[in-house]
């Protein structure tokens, strides 16, 4: 017979079989999973930024801080998801948490086996918060949680084969076919910011050299605007004046302000790494053949001084032009937070699960309380 200990034991030891019940049955739970709020975490390499979500994809409140130091132990990006979730737990209900990490995750969801911008090396992420939080974890790669947010909420409603590649510090990826994530064998697919595309190139954190992500992402778009300006280049005149000869101070958001201002050097800048962009998106058409590519993360927020370009290009490279249906180039609607967005919204999967478990663990309980009591009575009576 089952003991009070048996029955009150910690929720984290009997969640982890629950959570890897979820990832084959995404299309159709989403459909039926509890209307609850929970909490989405998005982890990048500069910050991490927590909200309660809705099951209709609002964000009821946020949170943001700064990423602690790459070189710091991977416990001190676990505290400080803790300490965010412990604050939103304090004026919201609850019922689970998503991480949406910026690296690669297993196949079951738990690691992160490996991330470029972060100290994660095979890191038992899901199982350490479990530890810690009263609320079940799920744990995913970033661009999945936000292509899946895009999916349910945004730019990519209604389609069945969907591509998302989300421009940031590198360049994340995610795979949806009929409204399933394609994580691969292993849990890594959608790396495609490392695919290399200029043998010898750049060299990249992940190790290689001439990785896409080194010639359209925010990192090389800061690169090129950088060398320009060491380089005291007459083009680069205007941003040299603008950041008072400090080149350090030249960031991707700068440019693109610059650009809509109408900077030459800037405008340039943004159509290379937008024709760069194309190119990439035409090789992965050619291996994927999706209806819609969605195109997010802080550089899409050039709009269509970036995606411009790079529906150019996608036309010129896209094999068989002239002779195929084109997928469609959008850029994503939920903007930053649409990783944030999409961990949450995932984790409600996840909270069915652990709300039927605890249910169950609930009704064991009072039925155990009505036996002893009775037990109590009968000898009571004798």
């Amino acid at each position: 017979m089952s003991t009070y200990r048996d029955l009150t034991a910690p929720i984290g030891s009997r969640r982890a079989p629950v959570l890897r019940t979820v990832g084959t049955r995404e299309r159709r739970s989403h459909l039926t999973a509890p209307r609850v709020p929970t909490v989405g975490i998005d982890i990048g390499g500069t910050k991490v930024m927590a909200g309660v979500v809705d099951a209709d994809g609002n964000i009821l409140e946020r949170l943001r801080t700064e990423t602690p130091d790459k070189s710091k132990s991977p416990r001190v990006v676990e505290d400080t998801i803790v300490e965010l979730v412990l604050d939103l737990s304090d004026r919201h209900d609850v019922h689970a948490v998503g991480i949406g990490a910026a690296g690669w995750v297993d196949a079951d969801r738990n690691r992160v086996l490996f991330a470029p911008h972060l100290s994660w090396r095979n890191e038992p992420l899901r199982d350490r918060l479990s530890d810690r939080l009263s609320v079940p974890v799920l744990v995913d790669n970033d661009a999945n949680a936000a292509a899946w947010a895009e999916w349910r909420f945004g730019a990519g409603r209604d389609e069945d084969h969907l591509v998302m590649i989300t421009l940031g510090t590198g360049i994340g990826g995610a795979i949806l076919e009929d409204g399933r994530v394609k994580r691969g064998k292993y849990g890594v697919a959608g790396e495609f910011g490392h695919m290399q595309v200029v043998p010898g190139g750049h060299r990249c954190p992940c190790g290689n050299r001439g990785c896409w992500e080194q010639y359209s992402s925010g990192n090389a778009l800061v690169r090129e605007a950088r060398e320009l300006a060491a380089a005291d280049s007459p083009v680069a005149y205007g941003i040299i004046e603008h950041v008072k000869g400090d080149i350090s101070a030249i960031t991707g958001p700068m440019i693109t302000e610059l650009a809509r201002e109408g900077d030459a050097m800037c405008i340039e800048l943004l159509e290379d790494i937008g024709q760069w962009l194309g190119v990439g998106i035409a090789n992965l058409a050619a291996a994927l053949d999706p209806s819609c590519f969605v195109i997010g993360g802080g550089v899409s927020a050039a709009d269509d001084l970036l995606i411009g370009p790079a529906r150019d290009a996608f036309k010129r490279h896209l094999t068989g032009r002239g002779y195929r249906p084109e997928a469609r180039i959008a850029r994503a609607q939920l903007g930053p937070e649409a990783g944030m967005v999409g961990a949450a919204d995932l984790a409600r999967l996840v909270a069915r699960r652990f709300r039927r478990a605890k249910r169950r663990r609930v009704e064991r309980y009072e039925r155990y309380e009505r036996y002893a009591e009775a037990r109590r009575a009968a000898r009571e009576a004798l």
